[in-house]
């Protein structure tokens, strides 16, 4: 299709959300920015073509577009459709509803409870490439020990023979299958880290080549070597069914030998999908169409998680904010970020990983030197927000002091449980975000550029600490609010308070 091109006049004073959740921090967009491409980029994270605007419109692609921002006038190019402004509302929230319910309405189902009324452990940071049987039943038990509740544990990537292959490394796990019921019985489901990569040089690409199931160099019969962030391998080519299905099976095999519950699903990033070399099994497929596909496979699996996804709004799939550094920058970060990602119809999405997916910032820690209030400020965030989840060991990192905050904080996401379960599941019929921008909620009341409150469901209203301090300001919406100390406020006011380390402040709306 020929090349085209939209452009989209403001309207005064509007602005705008969406395409990439990794942008967040950015948004609302500002007047000028640089041109994403959606086929090409996902920053990290997840991607919809989708803009929406605080004056009630939006603009919906079934296919990838690029759009960028010129004096705060939208351009678009797409070279797959003709893409149109839609008036939907009058609002950022009806514009939102608006485009949901025409073009990914909510399923009605969730992922499982558990996600939302437990945290998570993935064992990445703390075993990085050594996943291995014996550190993997230490830290489970160490949850344990220092009083953090149990819930889903995620075992990264590197516990399997090779990229393909679904079955445990022998030296590393003697008995796989007795370690998942040992952790089983104490409390934990356990998830394994998958990704659509082969290893090249295996029997597996071997099988996979000659049945037709890997993604093919263009013009030839060979399979194509996608370069990605672990390496140089071949990949399923999840757009031939066939391809689909026996990867599917694989996994309900894993699960039946092993005993897991479910599966992180990882990788599936445009950016390394969209090479000219690649010839897809539907001729018509693109980067966009794999990792779409790629994220139609967790919908088999009740237990899923995703770090990047094509479209996919409304469904059941648990979705998790890109690895940040370890910075206040970061934390602050989280909750624009969280919001993009419910404005892109993933409701059910978890912060990254609490302090930080950057690893290296954790190795050979001084606890003398380290900020230690940075890992307590994450967590209070994350303990608020439908899902939260560790991977570095907070009793390796913090002293006494801030590790019993977090262990306090880790308890109160579990109190919080049943409201964050009952607004996922009001969210499976609504398809209303969980975690919602103060400008979604209250119109006009000046939340425009609000990066730093939240609210989760229509009831809590959050403003945690995400800078280095012990007080901040505090935007109330119009309304009466209860503080998290029994304190009530009348709304459409500004307030200074006092945040404590040991202080989360929310507000619930009590009229």
């Amino acid at each position: 299709m020929e090349e085209q091109i939209i452009t989209i006049a403001p309207l005064n004073g509007e602005r705008w959300w969406g395409g990439l959740t990794a942008l967040g921090n950015q948004m609302p967009y500002a007047s000028n920015t640089k041109e994403y491409d959606l086929e090409r980029q996902n920053e990290n994270n997840q991607i919809v073509p989708l803009l929406i605007s605080s004056k009630g419109r939006y603009v919906y692609g079934e296919h990838p577009f690029r759009f960028c921002f010129r004096n705060d006038t939208l351009l678009l190019h797409s070279n797959f459709e003709k893409l149109s402004v839609i008036q939907g509302g009058e609002n950022l929230r009806e514009a939102y509803l608006a485009a949901s319910t025409k073009h990914f309405p909510a399923s009605g189902k969730t992922p499982e409870e558990l996600f939302f009324s437990k945290p998570q452990y993935n064992t990445w940071i703390e075993l990085m490439y050594n996943q291995n049987q014996a550190d993997i039943e230490a830290y489970a038990q160490q949850v344990l020990s220092n009083g953090f509740p149990t819930g889903i544990f995620m075992i990264d990537d590197n516990w399997q023979n090779h990229y393909g292959n679904f079955d445990f490394k022998a030296a590393k796990f003697p008995d796989p299958k007795g370690m998942v019921e040992r952790l089983h019985s104490i409390g934990f489901k356990i998830m394994l880290w998958v990704s659509p990569y082969v290893t090249a040089d295996s029997p597996e690409a071997r099988f996979l080549e000659e049945k037709g199931y890997l993604i093919k160099e263009r013009g030839k019969d060979t399979p194509a070597i996608l370069r990605w962030w672990n390496g140089s391998s071949a990949c399923f080519d999840l757009t031939n069914p066939a391809a689909f299905e026996y990867l599917k099976q694989q996994l309900y095999d894993t699960q039946k030998k092993y005993g897991v519950d479910g599966f992180k699903f990882d990788a599936g990033d445009v950016m390394y999908m969209c090479g000219d070399n690649l010839e897809f099994f539907n001729p018509s497929a693109n980067a966009a169409v794999f990792s779409q596909k790629w994220a139609e496979m967790g919908l088999y699996f009740p237990y899923n998680e995703y770090r990047t996804s094509f479209k996919m709004g409304g469904q059941p799939l648990v979705q998790r904010l890109g690895d940040k550094p370890y910075s206040w920058d970061a934390v602050s970060w989280l909750i624009p970020d969280m919001i993009a990602a419910g404005l892109l119809g993933h409701a059910y999405t978890c912060p990254d990983m609490i302090g930080g997916g950057a690893y290296s910032t954790f190795l050979n820690i001084d606890k003398d030197s380290f900020d230690q209030e940075l890992i307590v400020r994450s967590c209070q965030i994350h303990a608020f927000m439908p899902m939260m989840q560790f991977s570095v060991a907070p009793w390796r990192i913090l002293d006494q002091k801030h590790l019993e905050i977090c262990q306090k904080f880790a308890r109160f996401h579990e109190t919080m449980g049943a409201y964050f379960w009952e607004t996922a599941k009001k969210s499976s019929q609504t398809g209303e975000p969980m975690v919602r921008h103060m400008e979604y909620m209250y119109p006009g009341q000046g939340f425009l550029n609000c990066k730093d409150q939240f609210m989760i469901g229509d009831k809590y209203m959050v403003a945690p600490m995400v800078t280095k301090g012990t007080s901040r300001v505090v935007k109330l919406p119009s309304g009466k609010w209860r503080d998290d100390q029994g304190k009530i406020y009348k709304g459409g006011r500004t307030i200074s308070i006092q945040v404590p380390i040991e202080r989360l402040p929310y507000f619930e709306c009590i009229k």
